[in-house]
């Protein structure tokens, strides 16, 4: 059973509640494209098990583990929710240029345009409109190249340019006053 690392592993995919009463599971893919989690074959969760997927239907998988077991029911299912399921990052294809995965993105440093530090990058928030960087001193960024002109692997730095704030006040009934 591979040991889980912090530093080598990717998330890969998060398990969510059963669903039905044959242990199957709704299945919440952190990749581009759900299929991803089943052909890169095995996974392991923070424990050190190991697991593979098979979709039944969208969101919902059989899951395996190590020693070819299916989830039998409801009640197994229910043990492993919220469980985490990552790879190796060796397992993962390169990325091209201008893409990045999200485990390199957090914990990188955050840099105006002037070199002044706002902060460490926390979390990669995908809702699905568009990514956006929240760095751990409250400052939540578009993950575009207007806000973030630079990604710096290497150096593991980001350049970022906050977007304009708008504040708006009022009671929204009445007269409302913009300032930006």
């Amino acid at each position: 059973m591979p040991r889980f690392n912090p530093d080598s592993d990717v998330l890969i995919a998060t398990i969510g509640r059963p669903h039905g009463v044959r242990g199957l599971v709704h299945l919440h893919a952190a990749t581009d494209d759900p299929e991803t989690v089943e052909t890169i074959g095995v996974l392991h969760d923070e424990h050190g098990a190991s697991w593979t997927a098979r979709w039944v239907s969208p969101g919902v998988a059989a899951l395996t583990d190590g020693q070819g077991n299916t989830l039998p029911d409801r009640t197994a299912a229910e043990r492993v929710v919220n469980r985490r399921l990552y790879v190796t990052r060796d397992v993962l294809p390169a990325v091209e240029e201008d893409e990045f995965y999200h485990a390199d993105l957090i914990g990188m440093t955050a840099v105006s345009e002037g070199g002044d530090v706002l902060g460490t990058i926390a979390v990669v928030h995908d809702y699905g409109a568009g990514v956006s960087l929240e760095i751990d001193r409250g400052l939540i960024v578009p993950f575009t190249m207007a806000c973030v002109p630079h990604v710096d692997l290497a150096q593991r730095r980001v350049t970022v340019v906050p977007p304009i704030e708008v504040e708006v006040e009022g009671d929204l009934d009445g007269e409302v006053q913009v300032r930006a």
